[in-house]
């Protein structure tokens, strides 16, 4: 098994941001709402906080399918956090959507979230286990949690290979940013055992195809 490498935590750099943000993930970000939807059909109103929210994509859908929701999406990536307000605005969902720019580990909210999501935030940290005992933290006991993100390969060839399926007509700076975190990202064995770690093993992990795996349940 190919060790993991850890990348930049942050994307800093606006061009980098701004790539991203125009990069097609219509597939993987609905069918990441509508996994939230299949996992907790009664779930309609209340709070959602969005740990790793990047451009503001994801807040942004779940504000259209749950109207009667609100979100705060939070990113400590002051490019990302600037394209997701651009976004909100347009998309005429300001008094739903709330961003703040700071680290998942300084959160403070007045009260709990009702639920939680994060897609592909676990692999910038470093210390996975600061993510799932904040994601405890931040959310009131009964709340659904869904948290998506890549899945290491075995090997840097494979990686590329997955790369070069995926993201073949993609510009360089996307296609190099995939790799590093494929090579950044977790084994389904190391989340099982983060879980294990936090007490959370009532949460499930299931790898949902060649390059994501998917942790859901409710934290008690």
């Amino acid at each position: 098994m190919m060790p993991r490498v850890l990348e930049p935590e942050l994307m800093d750099d606006p061009e980098q941001a701004l790539v991203y943000a125009r990069a097609d993930f219509e597939k993987e970000n609905q069918g990441f709402i509508d996994r939230f939807h299949e996992y907790y059909p009664e779930f309609t109103e209340g709070h959602i906080l969005d740990l790793g929210c990047g451009p503001g994509d994801i807040p942004i859908r779940f504000a259209r399918t749950l109207p009667s929701c609100r979100i705060t999406g939070v990113d400590a990536s002051e490019p990302m956090i600037g394209l997701a307000d651009v976004a909100v605005k347009q998309a005429g969902l300001a008094d739903r959507i709330t961003f703040r720019c700071e680290r998942f580990q300084a959160v403070l909210l007045v009260e709990p979230a009702d639920a939680a999501v994060s897609n592909s935030l676990l692999h910038h940290v470093p210390n996975p286990l600061q993510f799932w005992y904040r994601l405890r933290q931040l959310v009131k006991p009964g709340s659904p949690v869904l948290v998506m993100d890549l899945l290491r390969p075995d090997s840097p060839e494979e990686a590329q290979a997955i790369v070069d399926r995926y993201a073949a007509k993609e510009p360089e700076i996307l296609r190099r940013d995939f790799y590093r975190s494929l090579l950044a990202a977790f084994t389904e064995d190391e989340v099982a055992a983060q879980l294990a770690e936090m007490n959370l093993s009532r949460l499930m992990i299931d790898v949902v195809d060649d390059r994501h795996w998917v942790v859901s349940g409710i934290i008690h």
